[in-house]
């Protein structure tokens, strides 16, 4: 593939998060292009497509996918439907762009991603967050001992859920940890640079049998520490804070950040706020996933990152059962 070539990409579904954020990614792109967007009501994907200049729409997903000039697909769907459309789209030689989570349970992940290998097709976790400009700069800055060495990781995700909202079925993935609460698990992994060593965790259970609210605590084998909560039954919060030996970083809207991202820092030497370009981070996540279609897949997160991130869930999540 040609470094000028743009990846001409597909979406599955008119999800809230296509609305807000793969749509405007895909449309402030350097290398790719917004070429069809499906949805089982047709009405809908047309309504969309008006909206947002979208050239083709199709009534179905499997049009999609069987399109000759659709390069990769984007899946926004529930959960419990990532599986049979990542192996679909891997079947007709597409790349992968998966919601997070990436599926059910680790077992199931382990299935797509080895599907995907021998298919010869790249396949990712969609979190955004770690291409923000922000991220990557906040990262370089850890790395380069800007608190010291790096000690406790905590992060916070929370929001009041609507109570006919699918993510409070089980049989769909839902639940307060697997659709808020990996965000603060892909940060401790991401910022330790390793998979967790002990997990304990503590949650409350709806009726419908999924968590509610979470808290987690996590233990990594380079004795950094991790403390995660998240809960559909609590008022908005989106933060993260790293704590070095030294110093420390605060991250507000750390997962949703506005147009000028901030960050706190605390040193020896007291207080800072840093601003950081406010690149749209969907679109960065995009071009990235393009770099890793023109280095066949080995650059950034692999599939194998989400396959680690969803074993970490399910660890989380049993311990919370316990």
């Amino acid at each position: 593939m040609s470094d000028s070539t743009k990846l001409r990409w597909g979406i599955l579904g008119c999800a809230r998060i296509t609305r807000r954020g793969l749509i405007p990614g895909l449309q402030n792109s350097k290398t790719a292009t917004l070429s069809v967007l499906a949805s089982r009501n047709l009405a809908t994907a047309k309504s969309w497509a008006d909206e947002f200049g979208i050239a083709k729409v199709y009534g179905s997903y499997d049009e999609v996918i069987s399109d000759p000039e659709i390069d990769v697909v984007y899946i926004p769907l529930p959960n419990e439907l990532h599986r049979e459309w990542v192996e679909a789209a891997a079947d007709a030689g597409k790349h992968i762009l998966c919601e997070k989570p990436l599926s059910l349970d680790a077992t199931e992940a382990a299935a797509m991603v080895d599907y995907c290998a021998k298919k010869g097709v790249v396949l990712r976790e969609a979190f955004m967050w770690r291409h923000q400009p922000r991220t990557l700069e906040i990262l370089k800055r850890v790395a380069d001992g800007a608190i010291g060495p790096l000690k406790l990781i905590r992060s916070a995700f929370s929001f009041n859920i609507d109570p006919g909202d699918w993510r409070l079925d089980p049989a769909r993935g839902g639940g307060a940890l697997w659709d808020v609460g990996c965000y603060g698990v892909s940060t401790a992994r991401l910022f330790a640079g390793q998979e967790p060593s002990q997990i304990h965790a503590s949650a409350h259970f709806g009726s419908t049998g999924v968590d509610l609210s979470l808290v987690a605590s996590l233990k990594f084998p380079n004795d950094v520490l991790a403390v995660i909560d998240c809960s559909f039954e609590q008022p908005f919060r989106c933060s993260y804070e790293l704590v070095g030996e030294n110093g420390r970083i605060g991250v507000p809207d750390a997962y949703l950040p506005p147009d000028e991202p901030i960050a706190h820092f605390h040193g020896p030497n007291g207080k800072e706020t840093w601003t950081f370009a406010g690149t749209n981070q969907y679109a960065a996540m995009v071009d990235d996933f393009t770099e890793a279609v023109r280095q066949t897949g080995r650059k950034g997160y692999p599939g194998e990152d989400g396959l680690a991130q969803m074993k970490a869930i399910e660890a989380i999540l049993a311990a919370a059962k316990q």
